[in-house]
């Protein structure tokens, strides 16, 4: 309740029992300036925000109004005790401002149904247009609107204390706030110090990128330009590539030969060696000249290995390097082929056409593989040992057999 209201005589804040009574019989929603005296003050404070009841007070006085806020209100209040300019602007304001309310007030066909929309309104937490919605029903007798009143003075002290309490919360987020702003302002200063080294960084490494480019570019220019130096090259002379093809082939062969020679000067010193430990043993004892014959064979047909790729089809895969070993020592190379376990057919083929001699260890081939081997051999006459045991010793039988065959 305002200060102004407290100098009026309570006689206005209650209407005569015949008006009270007529009110309630009527139908037509009481106006503001037939509501009691002490309901303006609240209602204006409640139900018209200031620059809204400012707007309004200019508009009745049809010009600008030189007061404060509190003035203003105070002014607005008086106004409301008769019927004029500005009460009628104030009440026209609130049924516009509340319309949607006042249709859902105005199904209420008796008090106690007032008081319960009133009442589902503060739950709500919605009560500017509940209370004018209230106040002004013509169900709404002068015990309704004084519960009314006292429950809206009651909401005010509590918005009160709710409002300090805010403001109290207010000035400790605006603290935090302040510390927040101030450490955002460092980690903004930190963002921009880093992005202003990567970008140090990307001009560095674009730098080098555009001297790359440059080198790349100059070294395709030079490539470009020996090709062509190339390609006259190769147009002023004549089967140039023939000739390139044969000089690389006539140096493979002159390797190979090379090799060949050092292979049998070593085998010269070792039959050297082994007619020196003959022509003593002969000395010694009776030789049988059936073994040294054959040893002799042994060691001519070993030289005939030399430089040969033999293709091992099958063995034990644990014994795949004992196999290459013996055959290395004896000189030739070595190709190996799983016969069909994980090697496929045309591995098997390509290995056939690449290989000089060939050992096939039966017992460990598919039954298309060892075909594939016989057929290529036969066809082509290439000397090939078939061995049952996929052992070291038979593989060493083996190597000697076609040593043997090969000679």
């Amino acid at each position: 309740m305002c200060d102004h209201d407290a100098k009026k005589p309570l006689a206005r804040f209650f209407p005569p029992e015949g008006e009270a009574a007529s009110r309630t019989s009527s139908s037509r929603r009481q106006r503001l300036w037939e509501l009691p005296a002490n309901t303006h003050c609240p209602v204006i404070g409640v139900c018209l925000p200031l620059g809204v009841l400012r707007k309004l007070v200019n508009k009745g006085v049809r010009g600008q109004a030189l007061a404060d806020d509190y003035e203003i209100h105070v002014g607005a209040v008086a106004e409301c005790a008769n019927r004029n300019r500005i009460s009628n602007l104030l009440q026209d304001a609130l049924d516009q401002r509340y319309a949607l309310v006042l249709l859902r007030f105005k199904d209420a066909r008796s008090g106690e149904a007032v008081m319960q929309l009133w009442r589902q309104a503060i739950a709500q937490g919605d009560v500017a247009g509940a209370f004018w919605a209230a106040l002004t029903h013509p169900r709404s007798d002068f015990l309704v609107q004084d519960t009314v009143l006292r429950e809206m003075h009651m909401i005010q002290h509590q918005a009160g204390a709710t409002t300090r309490i805010d403001h109290a919360r207010y000035l400790e987020l605006q603290e935090e706030n302040a510390a927040l702003a101030t450490e955002l302002a460092q980690s903004q200063q930190r963002h921009v110090r880093t992005l202003a080294d990567k970008a140090r960084e990307l001009e560095q490494v674009q730098a080098q990128l555009m001297a790359a480019r440059a080198e790349l570019v100059a070294r395709e220019s030079k490539l470009a330009f020996l090709q062509a130096d190339m390609a006259e090259l190769s147009a002023s002379v004549p089967e140039l590539e023939a000739r390139t093809r044969l000089k690389q082939k006539l140096d493979d062969a002159g390797q190979r030969l090379n090799a060949r020679d050092v292979q049998l000067a070593q085998l010269r010193q070792q039959l050297a060696a082994s007619t020196r430990q003959l022509d003593a043993l002969q000395a010694a004892r009776p030789v049988d000249v059936t073994v040294c014959e054959e040893d002799a064979a042994e060691a001519i047909a070993a030289a005939q290995l030399v430089d040969k790729t033999l293709l091992c089809v099958g063995g034990r895969s644990a014994s795949v390097a004992s196999y290459r070993c013996m055959t290395e020592e004896a000189g030739a190379r070595f190709a190996h082929h799983d016969g069909g376990q994980e090697h496929g057919a045309d591995l098997l083929d390509a290995n056939l056409a690449a290989a000089d001699l060939v050992i096939c260890q039966t017992g460990c081939i598919s039954h298309n593989a060892y075909w594939r081997v016989k057929e290529h051999c036969k066809r082509t006459g290439k000397q090939c040992v078939f061995v049952e045991n996929p052992s070291s010793t038979s593989f060493s039988r083996g190597l000697r057999q076609i040593a043997i065959l090969a000679a």
